[in-house]
């Protein structure tokens, strides 16, 4: 990627992380990215094109950029879930709860987006719980059977978007932390009640 259009996309990504997309104006970005109109305007016409990049490009990074080094060193997958959840907290706190999602800042604030923004919007989560669904997966034989891999991904989404949301709010980590524990107590219940199942199921066979 050429090197200033990567670090206009990279501004725009921070900004409409802490400010939102509305909140950020095309002055905001050049100012963040260190470029001249003329050089933004060269790769992206309008605002919107900028949007669009950045969500393409986290779409595409989002393996390289956030997954491999939330779990680099973290070989359980359930641990794994859990790690992607540590460092989203870690952009909370570092940035003291400014930090928010950009997919779901994003899907938030713009009640009815222009069809091509809200389709990249789901590609984005869809690849989010794609990602956490192949975590769930590799520990199927710890959890219930029947366990609905995707719904838990979904779920799981869902309470880190909530607890972003509340922290940036709260201008505290204690909604995210609390969302996190919920979630961890529950993984264990169901870990615990596969763990019985199993049980049962060697008792009934006699093996």
């Amino acid at each position: 990627m050429e090197p200033t259009r990567e670090r206009i996309l990279l501004a725009a990504l921070k900004l409409f992380s802490e400010k939102g997309y509305l909140s950020t104006s095309v002055a905001d970005i050049l100012r963040e990215a260190g470029a001249n109109s003329g050089s933004l305007y060269h790769f992206y016409p309008t605002k919107q094109d900028v949007l669009l990049a950045v969500l393409e490009m986290y779409r595409d990074g989002i393996y390289p950029m956030l997954l491999a080094p939330a779990w680099e060193g973290v070989d359980d997958p359930i641990e794994r879930v859990f790690a992607l959840l540590g460092a989203y907290r870690e952009m909370l706190r570092t940035t003291n709860c400014l930090y928010g999602c950009p997919i779901g800042s994003i899907a938030l604030e713009l009640h009815e987006p222009d069809p091509p923004v809200r389709e990249l919007l789901s590609v984005n989560f869809d690849g989010w719980v794609k990602h956490v669904k192949g975590c769930l997966d590799q520990a199927k034989h710890r959890l219930p059977p029947g366990t609905d891999t995707k719904a838990l991904a979904v779920f799981v989404l869902t309470t880190m978007e909530g607890g972003v949301m509340q922290s940036r709010t709260h201008r505290t980590l204690d909604a995210f932390d609390a969302s996190v524990a919920g979630l961890r107590s529950y993984i264990t219940l169901l870990e615990a009640a596969a763990g019985g199942s199993a049980s049962e199921v060697h008792q009934e066979t006699g093996t």
